[in-house]
């Protein structure tokens, strides 16, 4: 089996109700989905992150002029060999963000055409699934004016434990008053409903301010308090694990076995967090979960990307072993992401679906979604 065509895809669609998260304001959802052809027929599809407020067209741009001639021609089974090839073409410019992330989608789509070729879900060439469902968590709690919403995102503690979920994710980062302010909204309003809560700076504060949020959020019992400083402070991660009581969470910006491999030896996290769009995709968060079992460390992927990406970080979590084993151990969870979406709503024909607060892992060969070509066409950047 040989590649013999690479199709990009970057899509974008103005949202109706911008929202923030600390980093600035979503004005539209993005995403770029690569196709992956063969000329037995069988087609691969992988997303390459849309880190943040990044635009698509940086990846695909990546994808087409530089990584789409490493792979033509080539087996796509051949996905450790590949994902080097890859990755030791762009090396010298590459390493991080973008680059990364096409590399990303890339390889996303050969263990899809991996998994359809054997006839099995992804998972079970990574080794099987260690699960078969996982717990969704909430993520939301974005603003949409500013600061003092605290009120309204109480309400939508109470919408999102409504709707079956028993864990969620609060986006902070808008000053430490105006955080306090919200957790103790959503704090009362969850008080006895069985709710673990999860909160997220995107890196807003600085290592003094990252330590003060975390003595005010100590009563929360968090299951974890993620990117509590810039992704490339390393060692300002370790001053807020050191000071905390409280697990801290990270990686959804940083890439590839050898970024992790600084971050894991420098003792950062309790958590870490590969994005599958940005990790370098399947082959590379092997590595990293290879690397932080050794190290002791959880890994709960994250996601925040189109159907594509859901459909893969689930693959992903069925396969992942548990870091501290025991007959009650800590299992990884879903980030479900509440906001508006129309790349994960209508993109595949049967998308991720909820039920009580749990998702069932995809069982079809491949990633086990089916593409509806007319959203890629409603929504194609010209």
């Amino acid at each position: 089996m040989k590649i013999v065509e690479v199709k990009i895809h970057p899509l974008r669609t103005p949202l109706e109700t911008p929202f923030a998260f600390s980093q600035g304001w979503v004005r539209a959802r993005s995403a770029t989905l690569v196709e992956v052809i063969t000329d037995e027929g069988i087609t691969g599809w992988g997303e390459a992150f849309a880190q943040g407020l990044e635009p698509p067209q940086i990846a695909a741009a990546v994808i087409g002029s530089a990584l789409t001639p490493v792979v033509m021609g080539q087996d796509p089974l051949d996905t450790e060999v590949l994902w080097h090839r890859m990755y030791h073409a762009s090396r010298d410019y590459g390493r991080k963000g973008s680059v990364i992330a096409g590399i990303s989608a890339i390889d996303m789509a050969l263990w899809d055409i991996a998994g359809k070729a054997h006839g099995v879900p992804v998972h079970k060439l990574l080794g099987g699934a260690f699960r078969t469902r996982v717990q969704a968590y909430a993520t939301g709690f974005y603003r949409i004016s500013g600061q003092g919403e605290a009120k309204r995102l109480g309400e939508e503690a109470i919408a999102h434990h409504e709707a079956g979920f028993r864990a969620m994710k609060v986006k902070l980062g808008y000053g430490i008053q105006d955080d306090l302010a919200v957790m103790r909204e959503i704090g009362r309003n969850i008080a006895g409903r069985g709710v673990t809560l999860m909160v997220d700076t995107n890196h807003a504060y600085g290592v003094g301010d990252a330590i003060r949020l975390g003595y005010g959020l100590a009563e929360y019992d968090l299951r974890w308090y993620e990117e509590p400083v810039a992704p490339e402070h390393i060692q300002g991660y370790r001053q807020v694990r050191d000071k905390l009581p409280m697990p801290i969470a990270g990686g959804e910006n940083e890439h590839t076995l050898y970024g992790f491999r600084d971050f894991l030896a420098a003792g950062a996290v309790d958590i870490a967090q590969p994005d599958l769009g940005s990790v370098g995709g399947f082959t590379a968060c092997r590595h990293v979960v290879a690397l932080a079992q050794a190290h002791g460390v959880q890994v709960n992927p994250h996601v925040w990307g189109s159907a594509i990406a859901q459909a893969a970080s689930l693959q992903m979590i069925a396969a992942v072993p548990v870091a501290h084993h025991s007959v009650f151990a800590e299992e990884p969870i879903f980030e479900y992401d509440r906001s508006s979406h129309p790349f994960r709503q209508f993109l595949v024909k049967e998308p991720v679906q909820q039920v009580d607060g749990w998702v069932e892992i995809p069982m079809r060969p491949g990633l086990g979604v089916e593409v509806d070509r007319a959203v890629l066409d409603r929504y194609r950047i010209a």
